[in-house]
């Protein structure tokens, strides 16, 4: 039996572990705390002074950025954050939580191993490999990926680069929608702290690639950074939404296959779904039938994710291919996919293995994953602001309904954002959407100020009392400072 080994940690602490690697990463073998809660993880190389200076940064003054301030505890589960420092026998190490457990297989063929996220990344390895309980919904990818999205905004927020995001540092729970950014101890302070790896393939931004083999110290080479970063969160989202690569098409650069590589994800790389440029398709002749129908861009082209998502691909891979300065932030991202889950709509078709689809504004909605049409009334919520007093403009963000849908606080007033700063009170449901007889309706819960303003005289529409969606009521949710009305479409097919 292996024994257990003590020590004492940077912070004074003791931390202890059972002598027995449990897993090996391309730096460091891991070891499990006796009852696993947290990991030990020691370099196999010795870290010279300005790692183990970062290191000692990334555990004292870089965590507490981050953990210390308001809102704090909310990171705890986006991120595996190491949190002290230990010696053994000569190597430096760092202590990690532990993984949540719903990012571990529960059953499967994969049961017991990490669910690494290019699992769900792909279309070959979903739909050879995985159970419809295992893929989670369409829903649940687009949580997962506002969570990335949130974390590497917080990062980015404290002067902070991961460096290396891939889906081999994102863990990702498809079932719960749940996401944590991992492997922090490699973190890049610009100007101060120089990356240790490039990158992982996939997720490498086309200038890194581009310059790689310029020595280092040479003013023209780009090492990773935020905007580097940037570009590995698009491709990320891509590929968790779509199950595809954005750059891997159907081109070829060269014959030798390094030197394709090499040029098709750097100097030549080109967006597979470029609105004009259309050499790089993916061949779908080509394709093993376990890529498809997700491999089809024709079929399932990346417009379906929603108006406010293909702005952002757009400038991710068209625009900001080439120049890192055009790239989307993480909070924009953030803000895209929030409003992006309030135009999702269930699938009518109990079968549907996406069971969420995107509406496309059409008056014929169907689900792009199975083809279903929607039938029936589908009341669309269209949100305006007050930028003075009684003056209500459009603001380009859309809320779809469903039954038993609920309505937040967020969609009430521009001012609440659903993120980390948001106060408990918030969380809860404002009102409550059902298909009630025949009719749409939305039940007031909890907001003392909302109006039906829809004809000369207001009706007051009280905690507890309810107002039937019909076509073009005005509905004001709330008259405090950043409140909003809602103008209702009825779409009918």
């Amino acid at each position: 039996m292996a024994k257990t080994i003590k020590l004492t940690a940077s912070d004074g602490s003791t931390v202890e572990f059972v002598d027995e690697v449990i897993g090996s990463g391309a730096m460091k073998d891991v070891y499990f705390s006796p009852d696993k809660s947290y990991v030990v993880g020691f370099f196999r190389e010795p870290q010279d002074a300005n790692a183990k200076d970062r290191l000692n940064n990334i555990v004292g003054k870089y965590r507490d950025k981050i953990f210390g301030q308001i809102g704090g505890d909310y990171w705890e589960s986006l991120f595996c954050w190491p949190t002290k420092l230990v010696e053994w026998n000569g190597r430096l190490g760092i202590v990690c939580p532990a993984y949540q457990k719903h990012f571990f297989f529960k059953d499967g063929m994969f049961k017991g191993k990490e669910k690494d996220g290019k699992w769900f990344a792909s279309a070959k390895l979903r739909n050879k490999f995985l159970t419809p309980a295992q893929k989670g919904t369409w829903l649940s990818h687009y949580h997962m990926c506002l969570q990335i999205a949130r974390a590497v905004r917080r990062l980015h927020a404290a002067g902070l680069a991961h460096s290396d995001l891939s889906y081999k540092n994102v863990l990702v729970d498809p079932e719960t929608g749940k996401a944590a950014v991992i492997d922090c101890d490699g973190l890049v302070v610009p100007g101060k702290y120089p990356p240790d790896v490039v990158g992982t393939p996939d997720f490498i931004a086309p200038e890194v690639l581009q310059t790689r083999s310029l020595p280092i110290g040479d003013p023209a080479k780009k090492l990773p950074s935020i905007q580097t970063d940037r570009h590995a969160l698009a491709v990320l989202i891509y590929m968790y939404l779509l199950y595809r690569h954005p750059l891997r098409g159907g081109k070829v650069h060269d014959l030798d296959a390094a030197k394709d590589e090499e040029l098709s994800m750097g100097e030549k790389a080109l967006f597979i779904e470029h609105p004009t440029d259309k050499s790089n398709r993916p061949k779908v002749q080509n394709m093993q039938k376990a890529e498809l129908p997700q491999g089809d861009v024709d079929k399932l082209p990346y417009t379906i994710c929603g108006p406010y998502l293909k702005e952002l691909f757009d400038r991710a891979f068209i625009d900001g291919l080439h120049d890192p300065s055009k790239r989307p932030t993480a909070d924009e991202w953030e803000t895209a996919l929030v409003k992006t889950t309030d135009l999702m709509q269930p699938c009518q078709n109990p079968d549907c293995e996406a069971h969420w689809f995107v509406f496309d504004n059409s008056k014929k909605p169907k689900c792009p994953f199975c083809g279903t049409e929607y039938h029936g009334q589908l009341p669309v919520l269209n949100l305006y602001y007050s930028p003075s007093k009684g003056k209500f403009l459009p603001e380009n963000y859309r809320l779809m309904v469903y039954d038993k849908q609920s309505l937040y606080m967020w969609h009430a007033n521009r001012f609440v954002t659903p993120n980390e700063r948001i106060k408990p009170e918030d969380k809860k449901p404002v009102g409550d959407f059902h298909f009630h007889h025949g009719k749409w309706i939305l039940i007031n819960r909890r907001l003392p100020d909302m109006w039906d303003v829809t004809g000369p005289d207001k009706l007051h529409i009280k905690p507890g009392d309810y107002v039937e969606l019909t076509e073009g009521r005005k509905i004001l949710l709330s008259g405090a400072d950043g409140g909003r009305l809602i103008v209702v479409q009825l779409v009918k097919n």
